[in-house]
C-alpha cells in the first residue's frame, strides 16, 4: 500500500540531509484529527527537497514532529523553465498548477506589452496565491519538491537574466519549425554543436537562424532519476560516479538546481514585434504548435507535455 507523503513545513539541520522534520497549521491539523496519526507510525515526508520514510514522534493540532529514516528514491523535477505571460488570473493559475503537476522546476510570470493592464498591476500581490498553488498541486501529484515561483517581471528583465543553454519561444508568426522537431535535434545521442532546423541549402558551415549551441556540460538529466544522480549521455542511464556533476549538487533540493530548457509562452495577442526582436537578441529558438490558434494556458500545457516526452525518451 502507497504511504501517505507530505512535504515538510520544517526540518534540521537546515543544509544538506535533514533527521528530523515537522508538519505546522493545517497540515498538523489534518494529520492529527482527520488521519488520527499516532507516534510510531510511517509517512513518506519531503524535507529540503529529499524524500525519506518518516516516523511519528509527536503529535498535536499544532505540530506533527518526525524522524527521518532512510532517503527513498524520488524523480527529479523536468529542468524546465516556463516563462509564462501574465493573463487572466483564473487561466493563469490554472496554468501554474497543471506545470506543477507536469513537472517544471521553474515558473515565471511574464509582463509582457499585451498584459493587461490591471493585470499587471496586480500580479505581484497574486505571487505568494501562485506559490500556494503550486505547494498543493506538488503535494496532489506527489513530486518531491516545489517549483519556484518568481515575482512577475517584466519581460527584459526575465530574458537579460535567464541562463538556460536551450531557449525555445512559442511564436504566432513561425510557420515551419515546431516544438517536436526542434526537440527531436536538440537531444541527439551524441553532443555539441547540433543543428535544430537543418536546411539543405545552407553553404558548408553555414549556420541556419534556428541554430542552438550546445556543449556536452549541458546535459538534460533524466526525468526518472534522483536529483543526486549524473547523467551518462552514452548509457542513458544514471552513472553512480556521477552525483556532483552537471549542476547536480547532492547536497542542494531539485529546486534550486539550474534549469537546462526554457520555454516562453506569450499572453493572448501574442507576442509584440519589439519583443520577438528581443527574443531573437537572446538567442531564443522560435517554433510552432501547429495550425491551430490555442489560448495561452493550453499552448503551456501542450508545449510542456511534449518537451516532458521528449526528455524522457
Amino acid at each position: 500500500m502507497t504511504r501517505r507523503r507530505f512535504i515538510a513545513d520544517t526540518w534540521s539541520p537546515q543544509s544538506g540531509h535533514p533527521a528530523h522534520a515537522a508538519l505546522t497549521g493545517e497540515q498538523a491539523a489534518h494529520l492529527a484529527r482527520v488521519l488520527r496519526a499516532q507516534p510510531g507510525q510511517l509517512f513518506d515526508v519531503v524535507a529540503n527537497g529529499f524524500l525519506h520514510r518518516a516516523e511519528v514522534t509527536s503529535v498535536s493540532d499544532a505540530e506533527v514532529r518526525f524522524t527521518l529514516h532512510e532517503e527513498l528514491e524520488a524523480d527529479a523535477a523536468l529542468p524546465i523553465h516556463l516563462l509564462l505571460a501574465v493573463f487572466k488570473f483564473d487561466h493563469f493559475e490554472w496554468a501554474i498548477e497543471k506545470a506543477t503537476e507536469l513537472g517544471v522546476a521553474r515558473i515565471t510570470p511574464i509582463l509582457a506589452r499585451r498584459t493587461e493592464k490591471h493585470l499587471a498591476l496586480a500580479a505581484p500581490k497574486r505571487a505568494e496565491r501562485w506559490r500556494r498553488i503550486a505547494l498543493e498541486s506538488a503535494k496532489q501529484s506527489r513530486r518531491t519538491d516545489i517549483p519556484e515561483i518568481l515575482d512577475p517581471t517584466p519581460l527584459p528583465a526575465a530574458l537579460q537574466r535567464e541562463s538556460a543553454p536551450l531557449r525555445i519561444l512559442l511564436s504566432e508568426t513561425e510557420q515551419s519549425l515546431t516544438l517536436a522537431a526542434a526537440l527531436e535535434n536538440l537531444y541527439p545521442s551524441h553532443a555539441g554543436k547540433l543543428n535544430c532546423h537543418s536546411d539543405p541549402e545552407l553553404a558548408e558551415g553555414e549556420e541556419s537562424p534556428h541554430f542552438v549551441r550546445i556543449v556536452t556540460e549541458a546535459r538534460v538529466p533524466h526525468p526518472s532519476q534522483s536529483h543526486r544522480d549524473g547523467w551518462d549521455i552514452e548509457s542513458r542511464v544514471p552513472h553512480p560516479s556521477q552525483s556532483h556533476r552537471d549542476g547536480w549538487d547532492v547536497d542542494s533540493p531539485p529546486a534550486e538546481q539550474s534549469t537546462n530548457l526554457a520555454l516562453a509562452i506569450g499572453p493572448e495577442g501574442g507576442w509584440t514585434p519589439e519583443e520577438m526582436s528581443l527574443f531573437t537578441q537572446h538567442a531564443w529558438t522560435p517554433v510552432t504548435l501547429g495550425p491551430r490558434i490555442l489560448r495561452a494556458e493550453t499552448a503551456a500545457i501542450a508545449a510542456i507535455a511534449i518537451t516532458a516526452a521528449h526528455l524522457i525518451s
